[in-house]
């Protein structure tokens, strides 16, 4: 199997998290071979301006975190792709044990156990509530660092174009094929940056409201709407 690993980082409007991230990742990828394809869903392209690497492929598409990741996913020259977010690190050594997952024939993919990047005891709770979760459901979210085949993501023919849940629906429809996605016990660390900003509590009420909603049926065109109400914005806090 090709091990070239392609990490696309859909963005919107990150300019003060793409190069420490790109930086992160590089730290990473010694002795990898892996590329790195940032695709930026603002009608500008300040995130992709903002890069210092040139090795870094930069492409502007049309907003819409699913539109961005089968755009970067059809760029890609590597067989594994890795869908990251802008405000999440990964855990050492994380390119070599994709690798290794993928070189498994049971699995089609993975992602990683979720952390919060905080010392908050409420967030790191959160963060614990949604680990049992994931270990319960085996549908892991997009901040987890989703991870997958190349030539089968192209098979089912890559994320929908929804607004909202698209990771969901990615999951579960590869559940349903039969397929296995394996869940790694190093985590990632997100940026809590979402709680701090909207509030601690309104955040993880409506988290869970949406995917009570979307299990109901409640299409994420709706959801969408629900979900951004009202929201400035994200601002970094990760530092």
């Amino acid at each position: 199997m090709n091990n070239k690993l392609s990490i696309v980082i859909p963005v919107l409007h990150e300019q003060v998290n793409i190069n420490p991230l790109i930086e992160h990742l590089h730290a990473l990828g010694k002795g990898i071979d892996y590329e790195i394809i940032v695709v930026d869903g603002g009608p500008d392209g300040d995130t992709v301006k903002a890069i210092n690497d040139m090795n870094v492929r930069k492409i502007v598409s049309w907003k819409g975190r699913a539109k961005q990741m089968n755009t970067g996913a059809t760029a890609a020259k590597g067989e594994i792709l890795l869908f990251l977010h802008a405000d999440t690190k990964l855990p050492g050594d994380a390119f070599r044990k994709i690798i290794d997952v993928m070189q498994d024939g049971r699995y089609v993919g993975g992602a990683f156990d979720f952390e919060l990047e905080t010392d908050r005891k409420i967030l790191r709770f959160i963060a614990w509530t949604a680990r049992i979760r994931v270990r319960y459901t085996h549908i892991p979210y997009g901040d987890q660092a989703i991870f997958i085949r190349r030539s089968y993501f192209n098979a089912i023919e890559g994320y929908k174009d929804y607004p909202l849940m698209e990771d969901v629906e990615l999951m579960e429809r590869i559940k349903k094929l039969g397929e296995k996605i394996h869940i790694m016990r190093d985590r990632v660390q997100s940026s809590p940056r979402r709680w701090l900003q909207h509030g601690i509590f309104y955040t993880t009420f409506r988290n869970h409201m949406i995917r009570i909603l979307y299990s109901l049926g409640v299409s994420p065109d709706k959801l969408v709407r629900f979900y951004y109400r009202d929201l400035k914005p994200l601002k970094d806090f990760r530092r």
